[in-house]
């Protein structure tokens, strides 16, 4: 192991859960000690973990300013415990950036050939929705849950100012170029320059160039000098190339946006997480007017505004008179089955749909994902954030368990989205939160649920993980429910 790692324990060993306990307690340190101990306590952290994270968020909505105390605590601890491996010792994160490269990245440039699209078009099942059928549709998703009237505004403002697709004057970086859920083939499509990151994968790399032919915008990547086709030369490793993916970004000209789409299995995925976060925190100081752009997971915890409170109150309400099994499986279940997913008048609420076959380390990059938006944000920059759809993306459907809750997930009020309608709808409010940023709210929590496309977890009758797995069952067995 190599590049950015998780710190030694006093064995000698690296381990996950060592970091992930002391994170979590030195997050809530300042605003809930007794969640902080009972954090560092924990014996069992892979299963334990799902209360710590809930905690998190709840202690952080007394005032404004703990929110914001417990994202910085957060970033802090990480920053201070993980290292990058440079073979003959360990240094921090800030230490490697400051390195030199011990091979230089050059740019390639793809060009496309296509006309921009100045219309805004979201693919869904089978249609391109435009016009007054995009608009139908968003109502429909609105009224059944599946969106906030808040994301359903920003796609109707990108709809009615189609100039806001003119992306000339847009330096979108992404970070996980490859991305299913990343907004490339989108940003291409409307004529946009994107600056792409990824693994040394020339499968991956032709694929994404022959894209940016196909569309009208360009393509920049990263290549190791050479002679061979660019595609064989192209990319990099987020984990153990920092000192000359830093070079290379520090070379580009104008304003930027920088685009955290990354994803890996297990514990790399905190380890690229924070590599990009500490690229991203290098250049937003360097360069005080870069902006950013984050993708929420849906399968987390969120403070959610009263109106889905409501929504799903009165959900509950409807099925518990129409159905004649709930309370036998609440029975059953020893009360674990179909909890309400919150209690009547809570605002906020607080939905809870961390999904436990994702783990622990999932939890922690995409929860240093929101605390970089909180800390950013505070500090005046212009930050994109907005929880995306449950989406059919090959890293979920290779997981048995979670394929089997996608499939059975609508028959309790939850819409599972392909990717090409997730990336697209996803690009659209980028383009929206850079055209038109959102204002500060009177606090951080609530800022994270504007624009939420959460695909229904927010307003269904039940407590999501109280349903997941009767919808897995369903899933399995197309049984209704």
């Amino acid at each position: 192991m190599s590049g950015v790692v998780f710190p030694r324990t006093g064995d000698g060993a690296r381990s996950t859960s060592a970091l992930g306990r002391a994170v979590a307690a030195d997050a809530l340190r300042d605003a809930d000690p007794v969640g902080a101990r009972a954090a560092e306590h924990e014996t069992n952290w892979r299963r334990g973990y799902l209360q710590h994270f809930r905690r998190l968020v709840e202690a952080g909505l007394t005032t404004p300013a703990t929110a914001e105390q417990i994202a910085a605590n957060g970033l802090d601890s990480l920053y201070r415990r993980m290292r990058v491996d440079i073979g003959v010792d360990e240094i921090r994160l800030d230490e490697a950036l400051n390195r030199d490269a011990a091979a230089p990245l050059q740019t390639a440039v793809v060009s496309g050939h296509g006309t921009p699209e100045r219309e805004l078009a979201i693919p869904y099942r089978g249609n391109r929705l435009h016009g007054s059928e995009l608009a139908r549709q968003l109502d429909r998703w609105v009224e059944a849950g599946i969106l906030e009237p808040s994301c359903a505004e920003a796609v109707r403002a990108v709809m009615a100012n189609p100039d806001w697709l003119d992306l000339s004057d847009v330096k979108l970086v992404t970070f996980g170029a490859g991305a299913e859920m990343g907004p490339v083939r989108a940003w291409l499509r409307w004529g946009g320059s994107v600056t792409g990151i990824d693994l040394p994968r020339p499968g991956l790399w032709k694929e994404l160039a022959d894209a940016a032919r196909r569309y009208a915008g360009r393509l920049y990547l990263p290549v190791r000098p050479g002679e061979a086709d660019m595609t064989q030369r192209a990319g990099a490793d987020l984990v153990s190339e920092l000192p000359a993916l830093r070079g290379w970004l520090e070379s580009l000209d104008g304003r930027l946006v920088l685009g955290n789409y990354v994803y890996a299995d297990g514990a790399t995925h905190v380890r690229v997480a924070m590599a990009v976060d500490a690229l991203s925190a290098r250049l937003c100081r360097d360069r005080p007017d870069t902006a950013l752009s984050f993708l929420a997971t849906p399968t987390d915890v969120f403070a959610v505004p009263p109106d889905a409170v409501e929504q799903s109150v009165a959900a509950y309400d409807q099925r518990s008179k129409l159905s004649l099994v709930r309370r036998p499986l609440k029975v059953l279940s020893a009360g674990r089955l179909l909890q309400r997913n919150y209690l009547p008048g809570a605002d906020p609420g607080i939905c809870d749909s961390l999904v436990p076959q994702q783990g622990p380390n999932y939890a922690l990059a995409k929860r240093l994902q929101r605390w970089r938006a909180t800390t950013a944000r505070a500090a005046g920059q212009v930050v994109s954030l907005n929880v995306a759809p449950p989406t059919r993306t090959r890293s979920v459907m290779k997981n048995r368990a979670l394929a089997a809750v996608y499939a059975g997930a609508h028959r309790f009020g939850v819409e599972v989205f392909e990717p090409g309608t997730a990336n697209t709808l996803m690009a659209a409010l980028l383009v929206h939160d850079l055209r038109r940023p959102v204002p500060r709210r009177e606090h951080p929590w609530l800022d994270e649920a504007a624009g939420a496309a959460h695909g229904g977890l927010w307003r269904i009758a039940y407590a999501p993980r109280s349903a997941l797995g009767l919808a897995g069952l369903v899933g399995i067995t197309g049984a209704r429910t």
